[in-house]
């Protein structure tokens, strides 16, 4: 099968150009926006209060995510072109680092509504994955995150990569890291848990999800296999993850319920 030809700009009007890419990012957080209003009463919070916490994960992250990925993936670019890092409409962000930008915005929104940092972090979590999602949806339009060589009925030719069709690793994330985890955590979080549970299993989760999907997803170019022939940066970044995720998992048995309310 070719790669389908989906141009990466989406609107176009003179100089006014919206790529694909950057709407996914609108999506998500306007997703973000809608769950969270949902369930306002989580933490006692009002519709205005869900605008600011969504407002601060956002600044974290697009800030997080683009100094993430110039500090992991993009170093030589970052120092060839110091104005490369401010162009994020070509694509270009670690998740890792969006995720630290998003625990630093919700340590700030904690401080200022005087709330426990993991009620704050249990809350945030299952209104993260749709933005995965969407993420992923502009990676694969963007012609990124190429999956190794496959001879799956599915298998895509992707341009500029030789003839031979390849996995489309950007839309096996989509469905796990996106659809199936948001499934997942916003099903756990209808009901009261342990102050933790909910963030351990996003950590868990998307670990678990993101370290299957590296053994197909082709490694970027510049850094190759960083050991053993088949460890990629993806997997070094995000085993903290998995390990993190069971230890808060663990840790939530002996901690206090939290009230989860449905709207």
């Amino acid at each position: 099968m070719e790669y389908p030809a989906i141009d990466p700009v989406a609107i176009a009007i003179g100089p006014l150009v919206i790529h694909w890419y950057g709407l996914m990012y609108l999506i998500g957080f306007l997703a973000a926006w809608l769950l969270g209003r949902q369930r306002a009463d989580y933490l006692g919070l009002n519709k205005k209060d869900i605008g600011d916490l969504i407002f601060y994960g956002a600044i974290g992250v697009v800030v997080g995510g683009r100094l993430g990925y110039a500090l992991f993936y993009g170093m030589e670019q970052w120092l060839a072109n110091p104005f490369w890092i401010l162009q994020v409409w070509d694509g270009g962000m670690s998740f890792h680092g969006g995720l630290l930008g998003v625990v630093a915005a919700a340590v700030i929104f904690a401080r200022k509504k005087r709330l426990a940092f993991l009620d704050v972090a249990d809350f945030i979590a299952p209104l993260v994955p749709i933005g995965l999602g969407a993420g992923r949806l502009g990676n694969f339009i963007n012609q990124e995150l190429p999956g190794r060589v496959s001879d799956a009925p599915w298998a895509l030719v992707f341009p500029g990569l030789g003839p031979e069709p390849r996995h489309p690793s950007a839309l096996y994330e989509l469905f796990l890291e996106g659809l199936v985890l948001f499934v997942v955590l916003w099903w756990l979080s209808s009901n009261p848990v342990r102050r933790g549970f909910i963030s351990g299993v996003f950590l868990l989760g998307y670990g678990v999800f993101r370290f299957a999907v590296e053994f197909v997803r082709l490694p970027d170019a510049h850094l190759g296999f960083i050991a053993f022939g088949w460890v990629t940066m993806g997997h070094l970044l995000t085993l903290p993850m998995i390990l993190a995720g069971a230890a808060l998992v663990y840790w939530s048995r002996y901690q206090l319920f939290t009230s989860a309310k449905e709207a």
